[in-house]
C-alpha cells in the first residue's frame, strides 16, 4: 500500500511533548501520530454508533417540532396512551430502565 505524506504544523512545545511521549512509547513520531489518530477516531466511531439511536429519536422529534404553531395552545391536552408509552420509551433509551428514579426533576 502506497503511503501518504501529510503536514501538520504545530507550536513547538507541542511538538516536543509529542516527541517525549512517542519516545516513551517506544515509536517514532509518525507512527504515534498514526496510533493516536486511528484511536481517536475508533472511539469516537463507538460512541456515534452507541448514540445513534438517541440521535435518530432527536432528529425526528425536531422535525415534528417544526411542524408545530408558533404560538402555545391556550389549553394543554394530556397525553394519550400511545403518546405516554412513546415518553417513556424515550426516556427509557436516554436514561435506562434501570434508571428510572434518577431522572432529573423526580426525586429518588
Amino acid at each position: 500500500m502506497a503511503k501518504t505524506r501529510i503536514s501538520i504544523s504545530l507550536d513547538q512545545d507541542q511538538a516536543e511533548r509529542i516527541r517525549q511521549h512517542a519516545v516513551r512509547a517506544g515509536m517514532d513520531i509518525s507512527a504515534y501520530l498514526v496510533h493516536a489518530a486511528t484511536r481517536q477516531m475508533t472511539e469516537t466511531e463507538a460512541i456515534e454508533e452507541q448514540f445513534s439511536g438517541v440521535d435518530a429519536l432527536i432528529a425526528r422529534a425536531e422535525a415534528e417540532a417544526e411542524g408545530l404553531p408558533a404560538e402555545a395552545h391556550e389549553a394543554t391536552q394530556e397525553l394519550s396512551e400511545q403518546e405516554r408509552r412513546d415518553v417513556e420509551a424515550a426516556l427509557n433509551l436516554v436514561y435506562g430502565e434501570d434508571r428510572k428514579a434518577a431522572r432529573p426533576g423526580q426525586v429518588a
